[in-house]
């Protein structure tokens, strides 16, 4: 990993890690709907306008279609189902669960036939597998039908950025990463608007409200995946993926400590599990010699 790929790493670990309480507030100041459709839009057209303004040449000869399916993806079906899941599980809570998405996707991978799944990985998944459990039976809160529905929204989230990665990295690897994001920002904002006839803006948001639309549009969406998007292409989907474990840090702090949310102790161990099975499918953990040979032959 080169030094502008860790600092990637670094600033997106640290700005999406705080972007679960600005989208908490935007999700009460302008419905689960609206926070996701105007951020995607307001994304895309600001990295397109910018783009003109510098006289960035965009190229999407490569076609339409992918870019559809990455923002039906990473960005519709994503942070729509993150923004219904997070008023009820609360930051803490979704950001433990955002970090199963390395499991996800090398699942994903491996029924791909992208990547095979190791013995490292295998045992992964089920460390992951074992650590939702821990951390949907045994909550700080009781455990509702509104609860039990945060926790499936959330793990659907999760599921969704998982495969829109994958995809984009076995796809679009040749694409640029601000015609990636624009696309993939404008899908994404296009599929979730209709469903603002369903679900309304409650109320006319204040002055500050669309500061943190700003902020979520601006530098939580069109920088940091441009950013994100860059990272795949140079270090690959499931290492740049792994940013989800210092994002889960950042948003677990922030949740518990200047939010007190609470979070009982097996949660708190489930998230270690879930933790230490997404080093294992990542590699970051190794399981014997045998695995490593396997990983990096010839070595």
């Amino acid at each position: 990993m080169t030094p502008r790929d860790l600092a990637s790493y670094v600033f997106l670990a640290f700005v999406w890690g705080a972007s679960f309480v600005v989208m908490d507030h935007n999700i009460h100041a302008f419905g689960w709907v609206g926070s996701v459709s105007f951020r995607a839009l307001l994304a895309a057209a600001t990295l397109f306008l910018a783009a003109r303004a510098i006289g960035r040449r965009l190229d999407f000869s490569f076609g339409l279609f992918p870019l559809f399916v990455v923002g039906a993806t990473t960005v519709a079906a994503q942070l729509a189902l993150l923004a219904y899941g997070l008023p009820r599980i609360g930051t803490a809570m979704s950001a433990i669960l955002v970090a199963t998405i390395p499991l996800f996707s090398m699942l994903i991978a491996a029924l791909w036939r992208v990547e095979p799944i190791r013995l490292g990985g295998a045992v992964g998944i089920a460390l992951g597998a074992a650590g939702i459990v821990l951390l949907v039976g045994f909550p700080a809160q009781p455990v509702t039908a509104d609860f039990l529905v945060g926790c499936a929204a959330t793990l659907g989230s999760t599921l969704s950025s998982a495969f829109g990665s994958v995809y984009a990295g076995r796809r679009l690897s040749a694409a640029g990463s601000w015609e990636i994001t624009i696309g993939a920002f404008l899908f994404g904002g296009l599929l979730t608007l209709p469903l603002l006839a369903f679900v309304p803006v409650p109320g006319m948001p204040e002055l500050k409200d669309f500061g943190t639309l700003v902020i979520a549009g601006v530098g939580m969406s069109a920088i940091t995946y441009v950013i994100f998007y860059r990272l795949i292409a140079s270090i690959g989907p499931t290492r740049a993926l792994s940013v989800e474990f210092g994002v889960t840090g950042v948003a677990i702090t922030i949740g518990t400590v200047l939010l007190n949310e609470p979070l009982s102790l097996p949660q708190l161990a489930g998230g270690a599990v879930i933790g230490i099975g997404c080093a294992l499918v990542l590699g970051l953990i190794r399981l014997g010699r045998t695995e490593a040979a396997m990983e990096h032959p010839g070595a």
